[in-house]
């Protein structure tokens, strides 16, 4: 089978959308259409349903969609370890993270890999850390630094880099910050909270447990963003301490001391299983301890 066919239905199953493929491929949509039609004679079904309104896996299109996958990332590990001498790698990294991760964690893991491995070229795109699993799940960066859900999906490898707690914040200019905040408190004022992810589902569940129902000023994507929002005076908000620690706007708010605490997320790489049998995945992968080891002496200082 043509790996060409296989990476054309792979970028069309992730979109879903034959412009946007075609020029993630750099071919035209008529030839990413041609090269599709051949695939589905050669697997003898239909992949995927399309007319001029949608494009839509079928069952079957599902199915051969983890196949393509697996099968891609194979062949990429062999021919890494066919191409690549013993003294040094070569290849190319995709690498997703927040804006927070990349000069916070990523940073000093590059300076240290790229430093030993200076052949391999990275290729980052930055966004909402609650993305990170998805990302790597549909093929679309093979590492992605972001927090650890409840329950890790299959297929997916997660390396910790450390843990942050989850804090209250309001405005600087705000009232007088009290000795303690607590729920009573809590349930007058109004909250700029995540749209989804881990950190929201710690915040849902922490005011189910106290009983109490803020209103929702707004609800935004990335923790970046609620700073911003409650540094404005648009209301409280939940944020890492990760992101307060990096946040330019760390001036203009301030941590409430919120009894009972939020809790802490988990924060690290995650990879497929299947890719990280590559040379240059592992080694990458393998070279986040020190950075694991960094990030917890940090934690250990600061908490003292």
């Amino acid at each position: 089978m043509d790996f060409r066919h296989l990476t054309s239905f792979t970028a069309l199953a992730r979109t879903l959308h034959f412009g946007r493929a075609a020029s993630e491929l750099n071919i035209s949509p008529s030839t990413l259409s041609r090269s599709i039609a051949q695939l589905e004679r050669l697997v003898g079904v239909e992949l995927l349903e399309r007319n001029n309104r949608r494009v839509v896996l079928t069952p079957a299109g599902e199915r051969f969609q983890q196949y393509a996958l697996q099968a891609l990332a194979g062949w990429d590990s062999v021919r890494q370890d066919l191409r690549e001498g013993a003294e040094s790698l070569r290849g190319e990294i995709r690498i997703y993270c927040s804006v927070t991760a990349s000069y916070s964690y990523l940073h000093r893991m590059l300076t240290g890999f790229l430093g030993q491995h200076p052949r391999v070229k990275i290729s980052l795109r930055t966004g909402d850390p609650e993305l990170a699993p998805d990302r790597v799940r549909s093929g679309q960066e093979e590492i992605a630094i972001g927090v650890r859900p409840d329950r890790l999906p299959v297929g997916l490898s997660f390396r910790p880099l450390a843990e942050s707690a989850l804090q209250l914040i309001a405005a600087a200019d705000a009232s007088e910050v009290p000795a303690s905040f607590g729920p009573k408190q809590l349930a007058n004022e109004s909250l700029v909270l995540p749209e989804r992810g881990v950190g929201r589902v710690r915040i849902d569940t922490w005011m189910r447990e106290q009983r109490v129902t803020p209103a929702v000023a707004a609800q935004v994507a990335g923790n970046e963003a609620i700073v911003s929002m409650v540094s404005l005076g648009r209301g409280l908000g939940v944020v890492p301490q990760i992101v307060l620690d990096n946040s330019p706007l760390a001036d203009r708010v301030r941590v409430l001391p919120l009894r009972p605490r939020l809790g802490s997320i988990e924060i690290g790489l995650f990879a497929q299983d299947s890719r990280l049998q590559g040379r240059l995945l592992k080694t990458f992968w393998e070279s986040a301890s020190s950075v694991e080891s960094l990030s917890k002496a940090a934690a250990v200082s600061k908490a003292s």
